[in-house]
């Protein structure tokens, strides 16, 4: 192995203290370690045992840094001396860290164990600490050996102590105190612990993503759904990818798990397929692993063992098989914890996790994921129905009295009721042949709402069981099915009309005494209506007729309509109903929103007066987003809410759906974003389970993320936007862009500048060839602001050129041009303020100003012009400021090697400097002309001349600038002047006085 250099052994270290931890991260420090302690230069080896422990820290394999740390406490004991009292303070602190790595680790003996603290707190006494930091870590090892006792005085005792600078960062604390009690079986006491963190008062770099996602159980357990629901969105964000935080990774899937979310669980899970692995940290190991094990066991439970899990150890594994592999290793490694403590808690408490049930049915939570396929055949999901028992004669005859009722009505609750009787029917030994012919019509209607291919044939055995039994009202309703059936699979116009024929001469032919001869002749005929119409359309498509034949269509058809509501909507409602919606469906076709609003009306009100509230969520829906499109949102709101409270019971999914994202987009418009965040949650979920996760559960996922940006819920914005992108991507070129840039939008309030400059440059790809080269242009420049806020220099000034290149195309944005050019005066000294550099600067911000002080033909000159032109002045003078900071710097630097190439004589600062004081001046007078908004900006550049000319050795100058502004703001009408300005530059002119 080649020998590492001195300079190649600390720049190493450099590079690593940043890398992303993990093995990679770790390895190269054990590199630099033992290639530093080879060079024999003991404070090169002591910065590499340093910087090797916080490399072990922030791993799976945190429990490694025992050894290096001993090393290290071997260096400091043989010359104390030789540590600075920043090394000496964070030898102190790392001893924390191993008192943990000695909990988790079973192979540590328990007298050694035992020793180590002692250890620990003799030195901190010695060194003059606070035991505080002492008993916290003896509260955490008498609790995992089940030495309750001696938990509840080291707490007492923690809590007691004084707080230093050994102290753990309040948050951290607060984590600690939280855990201890729910531990005690106190959540609610936790969850008012851990507030602070939660509420993101209390922070630090694993702070709150480890309270996130602890605190989540507890609150399920209390029964705080949707703040479960945030605090997952939002911790796993934090957790997600980081090898240090797979506990709390481990943690999230549980959640998952217990709330009717499997399918995000395994997402989550194979996002982190790499860690289920053998962690060297085994307590790490033994936390996520007892994660994944409650997922693994629900989808067992529910019939899905035979799925493909994620590998382990190389080879690919089933749920069923990885669950057996990971509970027989979690449970010796418990086993290992509980002969070295000699007890049985840490198996008892593993135990107790991974049989955990769930805690709600199902908790929507917005992001979306793939369903589950069918369970598979023959398995038997724990939590299924048990199966009904035998039922008694007069038992059965009321469910079915019950189920046709609601049949009869059209009720919703039908399907659910036939459902149940299916079942009972199976398991009773003598059963009505028209209780059976009812439970065969169910099952064909449902074949034939799915367009199953035998649909037509079920449809045709229950119109002859019915005729066999004598009950011709219903087979005359089978006959007509028969019609709908046809025209769903495409069969031929005369074929279809035949159908319709036949099922309205079965109507006709009822007997004049039957009380639904009636309902099915006026039923035969609208549908022969809506059919006609479908019918027609097909004939005109097939004979190329595209125009006159169309308008006629739908004439005729509103025509036949509104005979049909004459002649039967006051002893037929809600076939009236029917048929007056789809009047206001033909007048919105036709471009006539008015005329559309009362028919929708009467339909509503006709169902509703027909006893069948539930067909008026259609037509209430519909009308409520017309009205919103009139601009009448009140209406709009009243029509929507109506629809929702109508829509009471929940077996059309689709219907539940529309509804919820109708009102919420509703009140989205209206500035009600917790509410429409609620029901767009709802929505998203009802689409969901009618399998229609793709379309509209995706457009109820964007107004969720809109609702939540609109709450200022960013992270949790982003989470349900990330995970519905591709379905949005799907809906069209507008769609995509909007959804991209407003992904970029949310990334840039979280500060993830990278992934946002990502997103706005994709949005511009989609932009790229149009007419208009402005939407392009604002992009690319949203792009090279975040690549500049990420410092990713040459790309960010590779954006913003491209940017002011389309700016200059579309020919009216000089705003847009000199902001950009100001920014990529910035950029040419950001890496070093060099003579070329500033130059290039200058350069820039010159063009700039010569934009912002080129005439615009006769238009008076605009307010956002000449501000631009006062802060591209004031800019320059910022610039200049940092040119001559560099070489003033330097001049006070004993360094030979600092500062720039050329230092610049007096005489070039000074005349720098005038110019500075010049163009604060200049940009000062702008800002009064603008008035008391630019009052800031105003008092800026006034600061900025006055401390300059100080530096000039004209202070008088610069306090009298300041006094004159003072004596002015003076006499401003109170409350026009913000409070901060006056002290502040009463300050200046006393600092400068002085």
């Amino acid at each position: 192995m080649s020998t590492m250099t001195r300079e190649e052994i600390e720049q190493g270290l450099q590079e690593n203290r940043f890398a992303p931890g993990g093995t990679a991260r770790n390895a190269h420090a054990e590199v630099l370690a033992a290639a530093a302690e080879a060079s024999g230069d003991s404070d090169l080896f002591r910065d590499a045992l340093d910087n090797l422990i916080n490399s072990y820290l922030y791993s799976a394999e945190s429990t490694k840094m025992l050894v290096p740390f001993a090393r290290l406490l071997q260096e400091y004991d043989k010359d104390p001396g030789a540590f600075s009292k920043g090394d000496a303070h964070s030898l102190f602190w790392q001893f924390k860290w191993v008192a943990t790595a000695i909990s988790e680790s079973p192979e540590i003996p328990l007298v050694s164990a035992t020793g180590w603290l002692d250890e620990m707190e003799r030195r901190y006494r010695i060194a003059g600490y606070s035991e505080r930091p002492v008993r916290e870590s003896e509260l955490w090892f008498a609790d995992v050996i089940g030495d309750d006792e001696r938990a509840e005085w080291a707490y007492a005792r923690w809590q007691a102590a004084d707080r230093d600078d050994m102290s753990d960062c309040h948050a951290c604390e607060l984590n600690g105190q939280g855990q201890y009690a729910m531990l005690r079986g106190d959540d609610a006491r936790a969850l008012e612990v851990w507030q602070p963190v939660l509420a993101g008062d209390k922070t630090c770099a694993e702070e709150p993503h480890r309270v996130l996602a602890t605190a989540l159980l507890p609150l399920l357990r209390l029964g705080r759904f949707e703040d479960a629901r945030a605090q997952h969105l939002r911790g796993y964000r934090m957790a997600r990818g980081k090898e240090s935080l797979l506990p709390s990774v481990g943690k999230h899937i549980e959640f998952c798990a217990l709330t009717g979310n499997e399918p995000r669980g395994l997402e989550i899970l194979a996002e982190h397929a790499a860690h289920v692995a053998p962690l060297a940290n085994l307590d790490d190991r033994l936390s996520f692993h007892g994660g994944v094990l409650v997922l693994l066991r629900r989808l067992k439970d529910l019939g899905h063992g035979h799925l493909p899990a994620v590998p382990y150890e190389g080879v690919p594994r089933t749920v069923a098989e990885l669950y057996g592999v990971l509970r027989e290793d979690a449970l010796d490694i418990a086993r290992r914890f509980d002969a070295r403590n000699g007890t049985t808690r840490v198996s008892e408490r593993f135990l107790a996790r991974i049989g955990g049930a769930p805690l709600v049915d199902v908790l929507p939570l917005g992001v979306r994921s793939a369903a589950l396929p069918r369970p598979e055949p023959g398995a038997a999901p724990v939590a299924a129905p048990v199966p009904a028992p035998a039922v008694d004669g007069a038992a059965l005859a009321e469910l079915v009295r019950r189920a046709r009722a609601a049949r009869d009505l059209g009720h919703p609750g039908s399907d659910g009721l036939w459902a149940e009787v299916a079942a009972r029917v199976g398991t009773a030994d003598a059963v009505d042949p028209l209780v059976r012919v009812d439970v065969a019509d169910h099952r064909a209607l449902a074949a034939a709402r799915a367009g199953a291919g035998d649909a037509a044939a079920l449809v045709t055995a229950v119109r002859d069981g019915y005729r066999a039994l004598g009950r011709e009202e219903r087979a005359a309703l089978s006959e007509l099915r028969l019609a709908s059936v046809a025209a769903q699979s495409g069969a031929a116009p005369g074929e279809i009309r035949e159908l319709l024929a036949v099922a309205l001469r079965a109507a006709e032919a009822l007997e004049a005494d039957e009380p639904l001869r009636g309902r099915r002749i006026a039923l035969a005929e609208l549908s022969a209506i809506r059919l006609e119409s479908y019918l027609r359309s097909l004939e005109a498509t097939d004979a190329h007729d595209h125009g006159h034949g169309h308008d006629r269509g739908h004439g005729e058809l509103a025509a036949e309509l509104t005979a049909f509501v004459a002649a039967y909507a006051q002893s037929l409602p809600d076939l009236g109903a029917e048929a007056e919606e789809m009047l206001g469906r033909i007048a919105l076709s036709e471009g006539d929103p008015e005329r559309a609003v009362p028919l929708l009306a009467a339909a509503a009100a006709r169902a509703i007066e027909a006893g069948r509230p539930w067909q008026a969520v259609d037509p209430l829906v519909l009308r409520a987003g017309v009205l919103m499109s009139l601009g009448r949102p009140e209406e709009a709101e009243q029509d929507a809410r109506s629809g929702l409270a109508h829509a009471g019971e929940p077996t059309d999914a689709e219907q539940q759906a529309v509804v919820r994202l109708t009102l919420a987009d509703i009140l989205l418009e209206r500035a009600d974003a917790a509410e429409a965040a609620e029901l767009a949650l709802t929505a998203a979920h009802w689409f969901d389970q009618a399998g229609l996760t793709a379309d509209g559960g995706a457009q109820a996922r964007l107004l969720l993320a809109r609702a939540y940006a609109h709450q200022h819920r960013n992270a949790d914005a982003a989470e349900v936007l990330r995970s519905t992108l591709p379905d949005l991507l799907e809906h069209g070129a507008q769609q995509a862009l909007a959804v991209r840039e407003f992904l970029g939008d949310l990334l840039r309030e979280l500060g993830e500048p990278r992934e946002a400059a990502e997103q706005y440059l994709l949005a511009a790809e989609l932009v790229k060839g149009w007419e208009d080269p402005r939407p392009q242009a604002g992009l690319a420049q949203s792009a090279a602001d975040q690549l500049s806020e990420a410092r990713l220099t040459p790309e960010a000034v590779a954006a913003y050129e491209r940017a002011l290149e389309l700016h200059r195309l579309s020919g009216d944005a000089p705003v847009a041009e000199v902001r950009v050019l100001r920014s990529l005066a910035w950029l040419a000294i950001r890496e070093e303020v060099s003579a070329p550099g500033v130059a290039r600067a200058r350069a820039l911000m010159a063009e700039a100003a010569g934009i912002l002080e080129t005439p615009r033909g006769d238009a008076p000159e605009s307010p956002e012009l000449r501000s631009e032109l006062a802060q591209t002045w004031h800019q320059l003078a910022q610039v200049l400021d940092r040119w001559v900071s560099v070489h003033v710097q330097e001049d006070d630097d004993d360094d030979e090697d600092s500062g720039p190439a050329e230092a610049l004589g007096d005489a070039e600062l000074t005349a720098l400097r005038l110019e500075e004081v010049l163009l604060w001046d200049r940009a000062a007078g702008v800002y009064t002309g603008l008035g008391g908004d630019h009052l800031a900006e105003r008092f800026q550049c006034l600061n900025n001349a006055a401390w300059t000319e100080r530096e000039l050795g004209r202070p008088e100058a610069g306090a009298a600038r300041l006094s004159a502004l003072i004596e002015e703001l003076r006499t401003w009408p109170e409350g026009t002047v913000p409070e901060w300005i006056l002290p502040r530059a009463e300050r200046t002119v006393a600092h400068l006085t002085d």
